[in-house]
Formats: structure tokens, C-alpha cells, sequence
């Protein structure tokens, strides 16, 4: 039987268990159990991903308090596989190898990261917002020539450059300085740009929030239109590097 199957099938009482009641913690957030397949402890990450630097760990077999639920890296474990984080203090876990009597969220969804997009040092032409704006305005679905493979540039144009100054997307990510970066970190606000790496230049492109960010070459070479971190991934099978804010190489 299929570990998700058993996972689901766990009965009423197991999920009526998972509720916290008031006064009890965080309303409505849940609880959930530690099982790793070896019995080693589960580690606890900085963001909702498996490549996230590790804040701690929990003994397997831990009850744990679960404050809310993201969506991350996906990962495969005990009760199957799963993008599903679970807040538990500071950190994230992969709620793959977390007992919880459902395959689905059990706790309301997390706030999403605290940062926002900022042009502050970067020195560009356009806001956060105004590429947001720029890039939907740019929306297509037919092949463009200007469109296929020039990831970079693109990003760039929305705010108000011609090019990025960068020879690929991922030497981009590598220019960028540490302080403008957040490596694994998938909640990316809007305007905030993703990077991918790949055994070729890699990918880049930017948030219009909620999850969702436009691209060009994933839904037809030379268009420019909506997708997911999990997509790009999915479909190209590109290693999700972390966001950044738009830095470009062109004015530094």
C-alpha cells in the first residue's frame, strides 16, 4: 500500500488529535509526530528546503507542534513523497517524514517570508513594483526571438536596463553579493528574482508574488508567461538556487 494511503487512513481521531485547542498554542496550528526511516534525527532547516542550512534536529519518534505549513523543495520520506515544510519553532521541516494523519495541510499557511523586494544599492532605473508591472504588460504565448533563452536580459529589461552585464543567469548568481541573496529560500515576494542552475547557463526569472513568477521558454520557446519554482524544476530538471534582490552587474 502506498505510504501516503496509510498515512491518510490513520482515522478521524488521529486528525481530530492533530487540532490544537485555544489556550493550548497558536490557533489553529497542529501537531504531528518524527519519523525518520532510520531512526536518526530529523534535521531541522532555515527555509522550506532539503539544501537550507540546518538550525537543529529532532529525535525521531518527537511530538511536535506544528504553527503553520509551506510549500518548499520537494522531498521523498517515510509517509511518501512531499513539498510540504511544517513550521515547527525557528525552523522547517519536511513534513514527508511527519506523522500527521493527513497526506494534505493540517495547519494554515505560513505568513511567507518577512522580506520584501528592494531596489535600495542596486542603483536601478525601476522599483519592485514598477517591473512587476512592466513584466505582466509583456505577457505572450508566441515565439519571439527576443524572448528565446535570453532569461537574464529579460529580467533586466523590467527594470529598466537593456542588459544585465552578466554573461549567463547562473554567472549572475554567482556576481551578486551576499548581502542581496537568500540561497534556498523559496518564498520569493514580487519582484524578487529566482535563479536555477543546470549544466548550461541555468535559469532566472522574476516574482509577481503568491508563488507564481513569469518566465520565458517554459510554456513554448520564446513565449513569456506564468509558472512555479516546481515547474521549472519539474520540467527542465534545473537545481533551485535561492532569490535575490535586482542586482545587475551592468551599473557595478
Amino acid at each position: 500500500m502506498n505510504l501516503g494511503i496509510v498515512k491518510r487512513l490513520a482515522g478521524v481521531a488521529g486528525i481530530a488529535a492533530a487540532l490544537v485547542v485555544a489556550g493550548a498554542g497558536p490557533a489553529f496550528a497542529a501537531t504531528g509526530t518524527v519519523h525518520t526511516d532510520s531512526g536518526a534525527p530529523l534535521t531541522v532547516r532555515s527555509s522550506p528546503s532539503a539544501t537550507a542550512g540546518s538550525i537543529g534536529s529532532i529525535a525521531d519518534g518527537t511530538a511536535v507542534t506544528i504553527t503553520c505549513q509551506t510549500n518548499g523543495s520537494t522531498v521523498d520520506g517515510k509517509y511518501g513523497t512531499s513539498d510540504i515544510w511544517d513550521k515547527v519553532g525557528d525552523g522547517y521541516i519536511s513534513d514527508a517524514y511527519v506523522y500527521t494523519g493527513s497526506d494534505g495541510r493540517v495547519a494554515p499557511d505560513c505568513a511567507g517570508s518577512t522580506l520584501t523586494c528592494s531596489t535600495a544599492g542596486t542603483g536601478n532605473p525601476k522599483t519592485c513594483a514598477q517591473a512587476v508591472a512592466y513584466a505582466k504588460t509583456r505577457i505572450h504565448t508566441n515565439d519571439l526571438d527576443s524572448y528565446e533563452g535570453w532569461c537574464d536580459r529579460i529580467n533586466a529589461q523590467n527594470y529598466g536596463w537593456s542588459a544585465s552585464g552578466s554573461e549567463t543567469a547562473y554567472i549572475h548568481w554567482t556576481q551578486i553579493p551576499a548581502s542581496f541573496k537568500h540561497a534556498g529560500d523559496y518564498q520569493v515576494p514580487a519582484g524578487g528574482l529566482a535563479y536555477f542552475k543546470s549544466s548550461g547557463a541555468g535559469h532566472t526569472m522574476i516574482s509577481i508574488g503568491d508563488g507564481k513568477f513569469l518566465s520565458n521558454d517554459i510554456n513554448g520557446y520564446g513565449s513569456y508567461t506564468e509558472t512555479t519554482i516546481a515547474q521549472i524544476k519539474s520540467k527542465w530538471g534545473q537545481t533551485y538556487l535561492g532569490w535575490a534582490q535586482p542586482w545587475f552587474k551592468i551599473n557595478h
